[in-house]
C-alpha cells in the first residue's frame, strides 16, 4: 500500500467527521482534517494518533506522512456530512473517522459492528451523554432551578440533544433555556442572555468550535460565576467546573490503531466501529471553592479526576 491514499476522519468529537485527501507519495500519506486547530489538538489528538500509528508499526516521518489540515472553528471550510457519508459510499479511499454522534445515522457507515463500506472509526457517543450530563450538573448544583444549554446552531446534533436535554430538565423538575453561538461574539452574547434570565448552571454542548473557544468560555462562567459542565476534560484543567465524557486521547489512538491496520491491508468494512469502554468525570475543586460550591463527597467519589 505504498502509494495507496488514505483519509482519516477526525472530528474532534463532534457530530462532524472530518477528511482530508491525501497525496500519492514514496510512503503511506494520511491525510488529517480537523475542526479544530493545531494549538488545541496536537497535545491530545494528535499525540492519540501518533500513539496508535506506533503500535501498528508506522512512525511519521520515518515510515508514513501526515499531511495536517485546520478548519479552526470554520465549518464552512469542511464538506458537509451528507458529502462525506456518499465518498465512504463510493471512494477507493479508505476512511477513519472520530464522531461524537452515531455514524449509521449519518449514513456513514451501515451499522456499527459490520461498516460494510470503505469507512469506520470511532464513535465516542457524546450525544448519548447530554442527559446524563444534566444529571450530575444537577447533583453539583441542586439549587440551579434553571439550567442554560449553550449550542452551536449549525452542528447537526443540536435538535436531537436539546429535546434529550429539555425531557433531562423537565425530569428534574427544572427549566432549560438554551441559548446559541457560533461566533465569539455570539458567546459573548449568549452569557449576556444567560445572565439576564438568571441561569443558574450551564451545559455547553458538544462541539469542536467550543472547544477552540475555550479559554473564552472558562473566563466568561469565571466572570459571571456560572457553575458550567463540559462534554471534554480539556476545559477542566483551564479553569472550567467539570467535565463527563469520553477521552477524545483514546479515541485518537484507536483511529491510528485502525489508521496501521488500513495500510497493512485490512478493510475498513471488516473492522467493527469502536465505541468508548469508559466514560470520564472530571472536576476542579478549587474553581468550585471560588464558586462557593461543595460537591457532594458521593460526587467526588466517582470523580476519575479530581484537580485540587
Amino acid at each position: 500500500m505504498n502509494r495507496r491514499e488514505l483519509i482519516t476522519l477526525l472530528g474532534g468529537a463532534a457530530a462532524w467527521p472530518l477528511a482530508a485527501r491525501a497525496q500519492q507519495a514514496a510512503m503511506p500519506v494520511i491525510g488529517y482534517l480537523s475542526g479544530g486547530s493545531a494549538v488545541d489538538e496536537r497535545p491530545r489528538e494528535i499525540s492519540g494518533l501518533i500513539r496508535g500509528l506506533a503500535e501498528t508499526g508506522y512512525i511519521e516521518g520515518q515510515n508514513v506522512t501526515i499531511e495536517y489540515r485546520w478548519s479552526e472553528g470554520h465549518k464552512d471550510r469542511l464538506p458537509s456530512i451528507a458529502a462525506l457519508a456518499a465518498k465512504a459510499a463510493t471512494t477507493t479511499t479508505p476512511i477513519v473517522f472520530l464522531i461524537g454522534a452515531n455514524p449509521v445515522k449519518f449514513g456513514l457507515v451501515s451499522s456499527l459492528s459490520h461498516p460494510g463500506g470503505n469507512a469506520t472509526g470511532v464513535n465516542l457517543l457524546m450525544n448519548e451523554l447530554v442527559a446524563k450530563q444534566i444529571d450530575v450538573l444537577h447533583e453539583a448544583v441542586p439549587s440551579a432551578a434553571v439550567i442554560g444549554f449553550l449550542v452551536n446552531p449549525i452542528n447537526p446534533n443540536t435538535v436531537p440533544d436539546t429535546k434529550d436535554a429539555q425531557v433531562a430538565a423537565e425530569a428534574l423538575g427544572r427549566k432549560l433555556l438554551v441559548v446559541n453561538a457560533g461566533t465569539e461574539r455570539e458567546i459573548d452574547a449568549a452569557f449576556g442572555i444567560l445572565v439576564q434570565q438568571k441561569v443558574g448552571a450551564l451545559l455547553v454542548h458538544t462541539d469542536p468550535f467550543f472547544l477552540s473557544q475555550r479559554e473564552q468560555l472558562v473566563a466568561l462562567t469565571a466572570r459571571h460565576a456560572l457553575p458550567t459542565m463540559y462534554a471534554f476534560r480539556d476545559f477542566v484543567p483551564a479553569g472550567g467546573l467539570m467535565s463527563y465524557g469520553a477521552s477524545l486521547t483514546d479515541g485518537s489512538r484507536q483511529v491510528g490503531i485502525y489508521t496501521g491496520r488500513i495500510l497493512k491491508g485490512e478493510k475498513p468494512a471488516d473492522l467493527p466501529v469502536q465505541q468508548p469502554v469508559k466514560v470520564e468525570l472530571a472536576i476542579n475543586v478549587k474553581t468550585a471553592q471560588k464558586l462557593g460550591l461543595t460537591f457532594p463527597i458521593t460526587l467526588l467519589g466517582r470523580a476519575d479526576e479530581v484537580i485540587e
